[in-house]
């Protein structure tokens, strides 16, 4: 694995995640059959999570690495489907060399916040510190000696139990932008401006998001549910529902299902006639004229919805 270096602020209300530098893994999906150094390094990874133990790290994924992902993908509450690809790679903490960015939020005073990495039971030094200050702004006892012991994940469990987020104490991107959200509600925005969020108040949909981009990559596949390949809708079928939000199955009866806005908001949902009459496309707005969505020759990307092909084929947006 790669040196991570880690480095965290407070300022202006916004907490920063710890950042990740120099990161060479998971700049591609990793499945059963490939021989990579790519695989290595998460074999090397998984052993330091308690899984594939009593193993040594060949390079070579095969049926045993694809079980001890699917392991750690349990653990973690995301799909179990052995593929290392973005989601598992999101809950790694890790974001490969072809991203510059990686994940983003929105702190809904314009800024964004890019994060990488993990903190949990163990984890000691400034980063630590940020993340007590920041959980102790919102009245969790948290500590604040820059040590991650029980007060520490006690306070990251209880916040993530009332943002609605997956309990398991450790913090992580989705922890991140729910704190970013609550740390900018607390302040007094009321995400009424474009840049803000569909549910004021609510980290739901800052989490929607982190999911969306965080399967960026993805390949189209007709029909497609799953991070191993998604059509359309199914994408934003399975980014809502990982954060309990249901939605119907087809863009049509999703279109049938919204409320109708005239100026979309981060979360909301574009519609687009394609290949038939009516709405046969949809993504997610991001603001600033951006969505993210599968396409069926781009697979999971982010566009303009006034691009030059985009543009004329745009119905209108709604909110679910």
């Amino acid at each position: 694995m790669k040196k991570v270096v880690l480095s965290v602020a407070l300022a202006g209300g916004v907490f920063l995640a710890p950042q990740v530098a120099d990161a060479a893994l998971g700049d591609q999906t990793l499945r059963e059959g490939m021989n990579h150094g790519d695989v290595t390094e998460l074999q090397d990874w998984l052993r330091s999570e308690g899984h594939f133990t009593f193993h040594t790290s060949t390079g070579y994924f095969g049926s045993i690495t694809r079980q001890a992902v699917r392991d750690f993908q349990r653990d973690a509450g995301i799909s179990a489907d052995g593929i290392a690809g973005p989601q598992t790679f999101n809950a790694m903490g890790v974001n490969g060399g072809s991203s510059s960015s990686g994940s983003t939020v929105s702190s809904g005073s314009g800024d964004w916040i890019t994060f990488n990495g993990t903190l949990r039971s163990g984890s000691r030094g400034a980063s630590v510190s940020a993340l007590q200050d920041a959980l102790n702004s919102l009245g969790y006892s948290a500590g604040n000696q820059g040590i991650f012991g029980p007060a520490t994940e006690s306070a990251v469990r209880s916040f993530q139990r009332d943002s609605g987020i997956g309990v398991d104490g450790i913090a992580g991107p989705q922890t991140y932008s729910a704190l970013n959200n609550e740390t900018v509600v607390k302040s007094g925005s009321t995400g009424n401006s474009s840049s803000g969020s569909a549910t004021t108040g609510s980290s739901t949909v800052e989490n929607i998001i982190s999911t969306a981009k965080s399967l960026e990559g993805t390949p189209y596949v007709w029909g497609g549910t799953s991070p191993s390949g998604f059509d359309c809708s199914g994408f934003l079928q399975y980014s809502f529902a990982q954060h309990g939000k249901s939605i119907p199955r087809t863009v049509a009866s999703i279109h049938d299902a919204a409320t109708s806005v005239s100026n979309p908001q981060r979360g909301d949902i574009v519609f687009f006639e394609t290949y038939t009459s009516g709405p046969s496309h949809a993504g997610i707005y991001l603001g600033n004229g951006k969505f993210i969505h599968a396409g069926s020759s781009t697979g999971v990307t982010i566009a303009d919805v006034d691009s030059s092909y985009w543009g004329p084929r745009y119905l209108g947006a709604g909110r679910l």
